[in-house]
């Protein structure tokens, strides 16, 4: 059986600094062998209302602006800036993506050819986001399902059909909160949307906010071919995001446990196997002989 596709999701843990960004790129792809990162985009003025924009931000001592609309401005990069992230990746053989959270980012991010762009649990009811997707990018299209309806699934998908781009779409089973216990992790979504979308959509995948790594390798099992997990170099840095995320240490070993367990996933080559053959003709009970 095949590993499941580890993405890091960067997100915005690079706190506004573009070398930084560059160092989870060289980090993840190095140190943790995982080839596939992703960052976000967003227009804050278009995605925020004015007195959202202007309002003081929820936490303040992880906040980098004297507003919330500051501090996703401080922590946005321009499109010239991702075009050196992906520039970044490619130099190293590895996969740049981007969630996109509205039409004027998708635009931008577009324009990269990224092989894939996220959209993330809170738009995926953007109606014309998922449309620009469908109609001006010629990618994959993931999708997180977090805080999201059975009916919105069910739209959502009657969407991607009509425009004929259901078998590009990869859905992430997610539960929004960060971070999550395991008993919030509804782990049994992913056979459900298996069943209910598995024939026309790309991939099933699994987007984790739990701490630990255990849940990841459970989530395989159950079908899931994509894996997705926060990703910071340090879980005290300054950040709504970082207590959510794996260290490096903890993705190198999350990709390792997903290798092994891909690898272990399969039935018996033959009755006997090659490694069993010196232990059964020396441990095996055999009836002694007639004298």
């Amino acid at each position: 059986m095949q590993a499941p596709t580890l993405i890091a999701e960067i997100g915005c843990n690079h706190m506004g600094d573009l070398e930084i960004a560059k160092r989870f790129i060289e980090v993840a792809g190095s140190f943790c062998e995982v080839q596939n990162v992703k960052f976000q985009k967003r227009s804050n003025r278009d995605l925020l209302p004015p007195d959202q924009f202007d309002a003081p931000h929820p936490v303040p001592s992880n906040s980098f602006g004297d507003t919330y609309g500051a501090h996703r401005e401080y922590l946005e990069f321009s499109l010239e800036e991702h075009r050196k992230l992906k520039d970044h990746c490619d130099e190293r053989g590895m996969t740049y993506a981007t969630s996109v959270w509205d039409v004027p980012s998708l635009r931008e991010i577009a324009t990269l050819e990224p092989a894939y762009l996220k959209v993330p649990s809170a738009t995926n009811t953007n109606v014309e986001l998922l449309s620009e997707l469908c109609t001006g990018f010629g990618g994959k299209i993931h999708v997180s399902l977090g805080m999201t309806t059975r009916a919105e699934e069910e739209q959502m998908m009657e969407l991607f059909r009509a425009h004929g781009r259901a078998g590009d779409v990869v859905l992430y089973a997610c539960t929004s909160g960060y971070p999550i216990q395991a008993s919030e992790a509804c782990l049994l979504e992913i056979p459900r949307l298996i069943e209910a979308y598995g024939d026309e959509v790309e991939a099933i995948g699994y987007s984790g906010h739990h701490n630990g790594i255990s849940l990841d390798t459970v989530a395989f099992t159950l079908g899931a071919t994509y894996i997705e997990r926060h990703f910071t170099l340090d879980r005290t840095w300054k950040g709504t995001d970082h207590a959510a995320s794996l260290e490096p240490d903890g993705l190198r070993r999350l990709q390792r446990n997903l290798v092994q367990a891909a690898e272990a996933l399969q039935s018996r080559s033959q009755e006997i196997l090659p490694i069993e053959e010196p232990q059964r003709a020396k441990l095996k009970w055999k009836a002694a002989a007639a004298g």
